[in-house]
């Protein structure tokens, strides 16, 4: 096995890992920190805290609603996150990039 299939094994991002952490901690974000969509995890976990803290006042069903809605999409465009990742990391590995960007 050569340096960048090594590389590359140990950078690419995992289908399965990410579907896992969206429907366990999908409401937090976790699968968009995984695939490195920061900003946007954040958006999830603010609202989904959001959520939890006005629930009781009516707000947090507006909320809960919009997380359901996000994550919900989000369970048709992982797939293609992960695809997306990978494929770059071939490319940046095939350019003489060792260090994924």
């Amino acid at each position: 096995m050569g340096q960048q299939d090594m590389l590359y094994d140990a950078n690419k991002k995992s289908t399965g890992v990410a579907y896992l952490l969206l429907l366990f901690f999908g409401t937090f974000g976790a699968h968009r920190f995984y695939m490195g969509r920061t900003g946007s995890a954040i958006g999830i976990l603010v609202l989904t805290l959001l959520t939890i803290t006005t629930w009781w006042f009516g707000l947090g069903l507006i909320t809960s609603l919009i997380v359901g809605f996000w994550v919900f999409v989000d369970l048709f465009l992982t797939a293609g996150w992960v695809r997306e990742h990978n494929n770059a990391l071939i490319a940046r590995l095939n350019a003489g990039v060792s260090a994924p960007a």
